[in-house]
Formats: C-alpha cells, structure tokens, sequence
C-alpha cells in the first residue's frame, strides 16, 4: 500500500504531502476542485505517459513521490532484480518522477534512476485503475485470462506448463540457427577459434572486469597515487597531527581533571587520535598495494589492452562480450554432425510438444470449470450494483499452443435485457466498466494480489441504495486491499474509512487547489457530505450527513 504521497507544482496544486492508510479511502469536492490531481500523481508514478502542460504555471517542474509498503511479497523483488533496479529497503519501494516544463523528467526507483519502460512494468503490479481516461487493464485479453487463472487457482500449473514451453522455445531457436549456419571454411573456422581463444583468456565476469579496470586504473596513476599518500601519511604522522594530538590529548587530560564536564570532550578527542592512526594505517597500506613489479604492470596493460579491443568489437559491457562468445560457442559447435543434431533437437522439441498439450488440455478443463462460476458470482454481484437485467459471461475457446496454454478468454457483457453478448470493451462505458471491475475484484478479492485500486466514476448514473451498495462493496474490497475512489455519492463517502476532502481556492491572479484530510476530524467530515447532499448550512442534510456517518461506523 502507499504510505506516503508527496506532490509538487502538478496541475493546479503546488503541494501536498499525504500519509495515508490501508482500507477505503474516499477523495470527494466540488466539480472541477482539481479531484484529478490525485489520481494524476498516481498515474504518473504508475509508469502513464503525461504532456508537459501538467507542470504548474510559473514552475519548472512538476514532482510527485511515493513510499509504498511491498512486505514479503516476492513479485517486487524479483522484478527489481529482472530490470536490475535497487532491491526494496525494510519492504519499502521508493519511486520518484518529475516532470520538466521545457527538459527531459527524472524517474528514480529506491534511489536508483531508471526509465518510464521500467516504472510501467512496476506500474503493474501494484496499482490497477479503473474509470475514464486510464488504462483500461480488463478490456486486455491477457487481463481476463490473468482473472480467470486466478479464480480457477492455476499458478503453480501455468508455471511448470510456462518452462516447458520457454525449453521447446529454445529448443527450436537452435534447430533454426544450426539449420540456417552455413558451413564454414578452415580459414573461418580457425580465425574463429582464435577469437574465442583470446575471449577464454581472460575472466569475463562483471566482478572480474570491474576490479581489472580500477587496478588498472591505480597502475596507470601510480605516480601520482604515490604523492598523495606520502603527503596524507606525513600529515597524520609524526609532522602534522601526529606531533599535534599528543599535546592537545595531554592539554584534555588536565582539562578533564579540573572540569568534569570536559570529560566527554577529551574522550571524543581520544577516539579522534585512534581514528587518525587508523587512517594513516589504511593509507599506508593502500599505498604499499603500489609496488608492483615491471612484469606484473606488463600483463596488467596486456589484459587491460584485451579487454578494450574485445569491448570495442562487441559491446560496451561484459555482458554483450559474454553473449557474442556464447554465439561463437554454438558458431562452431554447429561444424559437426548439423543433420544428426538438427534431428536431435527437433525430436526433443515434438516430444516437448506433446507433453504441452496435454497441460493445456488440463488447463483448458480447469478454465472452462472456473469460467462458469466466476461468471456466476459476478452477475450476482453485478445485480445488486445496479445492473438487473445484465448479463456476463466467460468465454473460452480453443487457440494456437501459446506461452499461457491453448486458449483464448474473452469476457462477454451485455448491460441491458434484449441485448447481444459482445466484447467487453465493445459494450462498456467507463462507469460501467468501472463496476464490472468492481464486480469481478470483489469476487477475486481473496486471490487477487494487486495492492492498490483505484476507482473513478464507479458510481456514475447510479444513486440511493445501489450507490450505498456500491460504497459497502468497496469498503469490503478495503479489507484486503487499498481501494481509492473519487465519489460524488455522499452513501459511498460516507463508508470510507479515510476521507480526502479536495477544494480549489481563486482570487483575480491565482488558482490553487489542496487536498485535506477530514477522516479524524467529524464536523467537518459532516459538513463535507452536507455539501454533498445539497446544502452544507441546511439543518436536515447535517443531520442526514450525521446518520450516514453513525451507519456507516
């Protein structure tokens, strides 16, 4: 969940800093109050492309920053690692994005920077909207797939079918290289062995090639290196404050015995003269690591020399050098027996085959099982939402072997009675979009592991019960995850369990917008949905606002 939001100069706001908690969190004001911006933040630290316009008028950039709790799950930390970012800190994700009026943005990942490919990849695990002008994850073939699988409990089982299919993905990657190679001369040949001869002479790995670069480095400067610790050593030495410690040591000595209070200050005068020794100390060694001998700086520059000409040609990191070797590798492995290994390799691809279509055979049985009654349980929840006479249902067809199995899942929806079955994305509108998500997160609420959801006109052209109905579903979906929701509904705001009060404030010259928490602060939680209710000074919608809160708690 985010813990902590910051926003700076974005849209109308100049800033605003939020702690927020787990559960329902309700953002109301008046049209127009800038309720956008909040969601604006989000969506940027979600990885969404944003104009340049969205920087305040006057600034020169727009900033939003976000700490978000990750816990034991193991998908932040795996994708970290995948797109070699910084790893969580104490379960904390740290993301940072600024927006430059006239400059390129900065984005930065628990301190480390990175790019918007990257944020958008982590965009999508922890944060799901859901109203008009997001993305619109459900309308994705691959999203109701991913719902489906949930539901019908399949993790571990698409997990053993996806290794096989990336081992016969691969398996045919080589039959195609080896079949489409061509023969190599023995002059290639040779020239070849050569070059993958100089590559094994030397270590390749990231650890290896860093610490040859800095002992070249320190080799190449040794002169001056040199200097420089002769001129540290004799300054902590006996000619600078080697000679200058010990009296001042001894002058403490006396001051303490005078002075109590001056104790503590002749003990961190003491710890002063250690540390100064342990400096001189390390110096010394490190300038000691010097000497080294003509043929050893010879095979440095030789390797040093090496590495530079195998970077230039194929790369311009170790990795890429690692890579073209591998290649050379297969290269010349090819020059053997091809047709028997082409043969070998293609049998264990068709056996692969066939044992991937029997797991996507299972898959197909457990999909078209669970497809029933999660869209059994989302018609349900569709009804008392407001849609009476709506129908869903969960499609699976038969498909070309895939990465996910054999099939193809598409979610079928008709809003009203009379109406054909069509494609979701071809029937909804954002509102109802929105609480067909509703609907299908709250059935999911138990497997779904998306920690933040936010909802946007998922109240549209809904009101009385049915809008009370759909605040109760989404404090209920606050219980396992951190729902946001921008409501005009004063029966949805009422049940949240924080409340973010938005206003916008003019004058001839300005326009600033600001967001308030009024969660623990009760009149002013009333008057808000007073205000909601038609008329914050009217004596009746007070107290309606006053009975909304007691039933709500």
């Amino acid at each position: 969940m985010i813990r902590r939001l910051l926003i700076r100069d974005l849209a109308l706001m100049d800033r605003a800093e939020l702690t927020l908690g787990p559960g329902f969190t309700v953002v109301t004001g008046e049209t127009g109050a800038g309720k956008s911006v909040l969601l604006g933040a989000l969506s940027l630290l979600a990885g969404n492309r944003a104009p340049r316009t969205i920087v305040r008028k006057g600034a020169e950039e727009c900033a939003v920053e976000a700490e978000l709790e990750c816990g034991e799950d193991p998908r932040f930390a795996a994708l970290l690692n995948e797109l070699d970012l910084p790893a969580c800190d104490d379960g904390l994700l740290i993301l940072k994005r600024s927006v430059h009026a006239t400059k390129a943005g900065r984005i930065s990942v628990n301190g480390g920077s990175a790019t918007l490919a990257q944020l958008e990849k982590l965009g999508e695990i922890w944060i799901d909207f859901h109203g008009p002008g997001e993305p619109q994850k459900l309308m994705r073939p691959a999203t109701q797939m991913e719902m489906l699988d949930l539901h019908a409990g399949l993790g571990a089982r698409l997990d053993e079918y996806r290794a096989g299919w990336r081992r016969r993905q691969a398996l045919l990657r080589e039959a195609d290289e080896a079949t489409g190679a061509e023969r190599l001369s023995e002059d290639e040949e040779t020239f070849l062995r050569s070059q993958l001869d100089r590559m094994d002479s030397l270590d390749l790995s990231d650890e290896a090639v860093v610490r040859l670069e800095r002992e070249h480095g320190r080799a190449s400067r040794a002169q001056e290196l040199s200097a420089l610790f002769s001129q540290l050593d004799a300054g902590l030495g006996s000619d600078g404050l080697g000679e200058v410690l010990p009296r001042l040591l001894k002058a403490a000595e006396d001051a303490a015995r005078i002075d109590p209070e001056a104790a503590a200050l002749r003990d961190r005068l003491r710890s002063l003269a250690a540390e100064a020794d342990d400096l001189r100390s390390d110096f010394s060694r490190l300038a000691r690591g010097l000497s080294v001998d003509e043929e050893g700086v010879a095979e440095l520059e030789g390797r040093m020399n090496l590495w530079l000409e195998l970077r230039r040609k194929h790369g311009p990191d170790a990795a890429s050098v690692r890579e073209r070797r591998e290649a050379l590798r297969r290269r010349l492995a090819s020059q053997g027996d091809v047709e028997a290994r082409v043969a070998a390799v293609r049998a264990e691809a068709a056996a692969l085959e066939k044992v991937l279509r029997g797991q996507a055979g299972a898959l197909r049985t457990a999909r078209t099982k669970a497809a029933e009654k999660l869209a059994s349980a989302a018609r349900r929840m569709l009804g008392s939402l407001g849609f009476k006479k709506a129908d869903l249902r969960v499609d699976v067809a038969s498909a070309e072997l895939g990465p996910d199995g054999a099939d193809a899942v598409r979610f079928l929806f008709c809003p009203n009675a009379g109406q054909d079955l069509l494609p979701l994305d071809q029937i909804a509108s954002s509102g109802e979009a929105a609480r067909v998500m509703l609907a299908l997160k709250t059935v999911l609420a138990a497997v779904d592991r998306t920690p933040v959801l936010v909802f946007d006109e998922v109240d549209a052209n809904v009101g009385g019960e049915i809008g009370a109905q759909v605040g109760r579903e989404l404090a209920a979906l606050g219980g396992g995850h951190q729902v946001f929701c921008v409501t005009h509904l004063p029966q949805v705001a009422a049940l949240g369990h924080s409340h973010l009060v938005v206003t916008k404030t003019q004058d001839a010259r300005t326009t600033a917008v600001a967001i308030d928490p009024v969660h623990g602060r009760r009149k002013e939680r009333e008057s808000e949905l007073a205000r909601m209710l038609g008329d914050r000074s009217s004596k009746v919608a007070l107290a309606h606002a006053r009975e909304l809160l007691d039933g709500a708690s």
